[in-house]
């Protein structure tokens, strides 16, 4: 490995820490053993000729060298993915653009945004990336990627937010004619502490089933093999519920769950002009079809109306409340 990427090396070793506060969780990210994840630190304090991190049973956490060297850490690793981006672009291509999502975003938003991206900008070259929203964040703050699409957007400097549509979670059931009798054949998809406080307040008879399944959409696949019910988007088991595959449970109460889209603050104006317009196009599709899906659970509920499942409080991305 020559010079150059030893020291990005270094320094994305030297950014895990600040990032959990521990050489063990950053050993465990970074997938080498704690003791390289030491050496590493030790290499580049000999290299400054400054502490970075205070070490203690608590964990790691930067001294005031360690906090001044954190910006040029993360300006250096930036120009270091924007040249690996650029010298990669393939030929016939002009510009690149990198972007990420969460797993239940890219069905039905983050393919057809590529898809919509290509369409509009056939000179740029598009690398797409899956990942929790931590991790997304952290590739947005590193410059790995240039926008994301996550459902807990964390508000950093440098980052710009904007809520990119508004997601339905509403119980189907993988059996025909199915009513809120549910107990015993439920899983429970954990969408955060707002759904799962909002859960536990309306739903109690169905908390703790048992079965928890922190997967997303992707827990459709399994709810539809075994014959449970669950929450989950509603645009996304849209071609399910059209199959029949999965049925809407009348009665039941619906949680909003927005969807944001994050990108950095130093994106080409032009690039980034024309990504939001395509995603706010195939975000205002997508919520024709969720549409729809709530239309058809209204007509099955009682009062034509459909209950939200606890009282959603809308608070800025990045809150604890």
């Amino acid at each position: 490995m020559n010079t150059w990427g030893m020291d990005i090396l270094l320094v994305r070793t030297f950014l895990e820490i600040a990032a959990t506060g521990s050489f063990v969780a950053a050993s465990k990210r970074l997938f080498v053993t704690q003791s390289a994840v030491s050496l590493r630190v030790q290499k580049l304090e000999a290299s400054l000729g400054r502490t970075l991190f205070e070490r203690s049973k608590a964990g790691a956490e930067l001294t005031p060298a360690g906090r001044e060297f954190e910006r040029y850490a993360l300006s250096m690793l930036k120009v270091w993915e924007e040249a690996r981006q650029q010298i990669a672009i393939p030929e016939g291509f002009t510009e690149s653009i990198h972007i990420g999502a969460q797993y239940s975003l890219w069905p039905r938003l983050g393919f057809r945004w590529i898809d919509a991206l290509r369409r509009a900008m056939p000179e740029i070259s598009i690398r797409a990336e899956l990942g929790m929203p931590d991790r997304l964040t952290r590739f947005l703050i590193e410059g790995v990627t240039q926008m994301a699409l996550l459902y807990t957007p964390q508000a950093r400097p440098g980052l710009q937010l904007e809520q990119i549509l508004e997601e339905e979670l509403v119980l189907v059931a993988a059996w025909p004619e199915p009513d809120m009798d549910i107990a015993g054949r439920y899983a429970f998809v954990d969408w955060g502490p707002e759904f799962v406080h909002a859960h536990a307040l309306h739903l109690p008879e169905l908390t703790n089933p048992g079965l928890t399944l922190a997967l997303g959409a992707l827990s459709a696949e399994y709810i539809i093999g075994r014959e449970l019910a669950a929450y989950l988007p509603a645009r996304a088991v849209k071609t399910h519920l059209d199959s029949g595959r999965l049925h809407l449970v009348p009665g039941a109460p619906s949680f909003p769950y927005p969807a944001w889209a994050a990108w950095r603050e130093d994106m080409d104006e032009g690039i980034l002009a024309e990504a939001l317009a395509q995603l706010r196009h195939v975000a205002a599709n997508a919520d024709a079809e969720q549409e729809a899906v709530m239309g058809d659970l209204a007509e099955l509920s009682e009062d034509g109306e459909v209950a939200t499942l606890g009282d959603h409080v809308e608070t800025l991305p990045g809150s604890s409340s």
